[in-house]
């Protein structure tokens, strides 16, 4: 009893002392990165970024915060020292804002680029991409924090998404795509009789996830030719995506990834319909292919490339089952979105009606037998190509902040005019709604839908300020080392879905 009645006569003086030490590192947080404005709690509390995340609306709070707080010019100039390439280089950055004790925003295309590029310093942070495992403990692609061990890995994967050793890739998403307009045209055709409703989304989502089940596995879900949710995969999808914006915002992926609690709130391989359920049937048919040609199996696939590259079992089906949320999800996203804008702009519709009736007449063309457009005849048409950027734009699919961490030598970059140091350690998140609405990367009228700005002929502008477009639209993939590795897929099935639909 003598230690407990000790304490207990100091109480007073280790709680001075306990919450000095708070204070002190509270303090102390607040002053590393006192250059950067933002909310007013953001200097000592994540309770401002926690309640963003929570919100669904991240993307418009990190926006806010930029244009608020980030108080930046526009394009500045230094001469520094490219520890990328040993070069000399200039530095151009845009708003920068505080958004958390240890935490900036950006919407500096240069400095994202600066980040994320193949020999950058910088490094993802584990508070965001650990919490993306959906097996706590297996990593994924995406949520590797080894460098090294995810650039071998997105090499070793890379031949599988590029479609070289998955020949019949193109094939296989023509079907589906054949199908989504069937089913349109055989049960949701209206009549001047009878009006049928549909909810257009769900559709365009049982598309995505047919596509991206064939491709990886090479059986499709089913979801088209039934009509319907099978086995509640897209319910568990948007559900899987709500339950993580709660897990990333709140740390709890700590607790929950640990091996005695997943055991019983985790997802299981015995649960009778949803993700539990996709993780069952993507295991057993990897086991199946496994069991049949384990050393060189002969298919041109997605699973055949992952088994000749290396992967192991558990590698290809952490990597498949990641692909059914991180492609179907944003793929559906985008041609949804183009749909609504389509719909909602009858100038742009009928501008992209003429070119798509154009497209039927002319010799040789994929989509004049009746076939599906090719991806290579859907790539030449230019106001296709315009709606679909314009499209993702406007209404970017992809709104994640994706933190990287300030090498520990720490980065200095110029803010109005003057050299700002950036503490080793910081995290730097990327704010994509502020740059896509930017008016001096896109005119005066970026907050318009308006496909024509994509297209040189049709602009009084320069060549070098349309380039800067198309830089800032492939930001919406990521750049470097951490661009979508299914960014040729989503690309082939937008465009040919977006043709089909409208023809």
């Amino acid at each position: 009893m003598g230690v407990f009645t000790y304490l207990y006569d100091f109480r007073w003086a280790i709680a001075s002392v306990a919450l000095g030490t708070y204070l002190l590192q509270k303090l102390r947080a607040y002053y590393r990165l006192r250059a950067f404005k933002g909310p007013w709690s953001t200097g000592w509390s994540d309770l401002w970024h926690v309640w963003a995340i929570l919100s669904l609306k991240s993307h418009l709070k990190y926006d806010e915060a930029c244009r608020k707080y980030g108080k930046c010019c526009r394009v500045y100039n230094r001469s520094s020292h490219n520890w990328m390439l040993g070069l000399k280089f200039t530095v151009h950055v845009g708003p920068i804002a505080r958004v958390g004790p240890n935490d900036l925003i950006t919407a500096s295309p240069e400095l994202i680029m600066r980040i994320n590029a193949v020999r950058s310093p910088y490094r993802r942070t584990g508070w965001f991409y650990q919490a993306t495992r959906h097996r706590g403990d297996r990593d994924h692609v995406f949520s590797q924090m080894d460098e090294e061990k995810h650039m071998d890995l997105r090499q070793r994967m890379a031949s599988g998404y590029s479609g070289k050793e998955n020949v019949g890739l193109e094939k296989s998403i023509d079907v589906h795509i054949a199908e989504f307009v069937r089913l349109f045209r055989s049960s949701y055709l209206s009549t001047d009789a009878l009006a049928k409703p549909v909810d257009f989304s769900k559709k365009v989502q049982y598309l995505t996830l047919d596509v991206i089940s064939d491709i990886s596995w090479g059986r499709p879900f089913g979801h088209l030719r039934a009509d319907r949710d099978v086995d509640d995969i897209a319910r568990s999808s948007e559900e899987g995506m709500w339950f993580f914006n709660i897990v990333l915002a709140t740390g709890l992926h700590r607790l929950l990834h640990h091996p005695l609690v997943a055991r019983h709130v985790g997802i299981s391989i015995k649960d009778a319909t949803g993700f539990g359920r996709l993780l069952r049937n993507a295991r057993d048919i990897i086991r199946d292919r496994l069991q049949r040609d384990p050393a060189n199996d002969k298919r041109s696939d997605m699973i055949g490339s992952f088994f000749r590259h290396g992967l192991s079992e558990d590698q290809i089906l952490s990597e498949t089952t990641l692909q059914m949320v991180a492609g179907a999800d944003t793929t559906a996203s985008v041609i949804s979105v183009i749909l609504l804008y389509l719909m909602t702009h009858p100038r742009v519709y009928a501008k992209l009606q003429s070119e798509i009736d154009d497209a039927f007449l002319k010799p040789n063309a994929s989509s004049a037998d009746g076939e599906v457009i090719s991806d290579a005849d859907a790539r030449k048409l230019p106001y296709l190509q315009a709606v679909i950027k314009e499209s993702m734009r406007i209404h970017c699919p992809v709104t994640n902040a994706s933190p990287k961490r300030v090498p520990d030598g720490g980065d200095t970059v110029v803010i109005d005019g003057r050299s700002v140091f950036i503490p080793g350690g910081t995290n730097i998140l990327y704010s994509v709604w502020t740059h896509r609405l930017d008016r001096a990367i896109f005119g005066d009228d970026a907050a318009s839908f308006r496909p024509e700005r994509w297209l040189l002929q049709e602009q009084e502008q320069d060549e070098e300020k349309l380039a800067n477009m198309h830089r800032v639209h492939e930001l919406g993939f990521s750049y470097g080392r951490y661009q979508c590795m299914g960014k040729f897929i989503a690309t082939m099935e937008i465009g040919k879905a977006v043709f089909e639909v409208r023809q």
